[in-house]
């Protein structure tokens, strides 16, 4: 069983920028995939960004490209999300996710384990 706790949310001005942290509980933290995901009321949720175990491969929303950076630290137990240049639209409840497949996915279904949220929200 893997637990996902998030943190570092809260409410910046447009511009702004923000770290959010997911710790892991699990002692196979560097076998999962590891995801964000957000949603804001009203809306699907949707896929961020996604690293790989070992960390060497990323993927992106494409309106996060360039703003957004997904890291983590196999040693803590940690996946991390940098926001930077945020806007409005990026206001949601940011979602850390673990999936046990080999490769980067992007589609939610094949996350295992997920947290309860932290929320973003960026004013204008």
């Amino acid at each position: 069983q893997v637990q996902l706790v998030e943190s570092g949310g809260g409410l910046v001005q447009a511009g702004d920028s923000l770290r959010l942290s997911c710790v892991s509980s699990g002692r196979t933290f560097s076998s999962y995939v590891m995801g964000w995901f957000r949603q804001d009321l009203g809306k699907e949720r949707e896929f961020v960004a996604a690293i790989s175990r070992s960390g060497r491969s990323t993927s992106y929303l494409d309106s996060v490209k360039g703003r957004f950076t997904i890291s983590r630290d196999n040693a803590k137990n940690t996946v991390y999300l940098q926001m930077n240049s945020l806007k409005p639209e990026d206001t949601a409840v940011y979602y850390c996710a673990a999936d046990g497949g080999g490769t980067i996915a992007t589609a939610d279904r094949f996350y295992d384990y997920w947290g309860q949220g932290t929320q973003v929200t960026v004013s204008s």
